[in-house]
């Protein structure tokens, strides 16, 4: 599959207009423009979503990622891509949408 590597920076969104914010932000030292390459193990919040179902807030506060098995890992995990499957989820698990990832870094560095 094809894409361009996450990275801790990333700037992704919920559906609604939220912001997806990595909570982890270690990669064994493999970084992309600065920022740790993102890999299935970090975990994404998200904030400021404003989405409501019959008037009732239901945000969404997550991010679930799919790897893909492209091969890339990092410390055992697979790398994310811009095109990695994804769900935004409301704080009982329920599926929202897709993140929206705007474009992705393409240099690797490793230390």
């Amino acid at each position: 599959m094809s894409g361009s590597l996450l990275d801790a920076g990333a700037v992704i969104g919920c559906p609604h207009g939220g912001r997806a914010t990595a909570a982890t932000t270690s990669s064994g030292g493999v970084s992309v423009g600065g920022a740790a390459v993102a890999t299935a193990d970090h975990s994404y919040v998200v904030a400021g979503c404003p989405h409501t179902v019959d008037g009732v807030p239901s945000p969404c506060v997550s991010v679930r990622w799919t790897a893909d098995s492209n091969g890339i890992t990092v410390d055992g995990a697979p790398v994310l891509l811009d095109t990695s499957a994804a769900q935004c989820l409301t704080a009982a698990f329920v599926p929202q949408g897709p993140p929206v990832v705007q474009a992705a870094q393409r240099k690797v560095t490793v230390r």
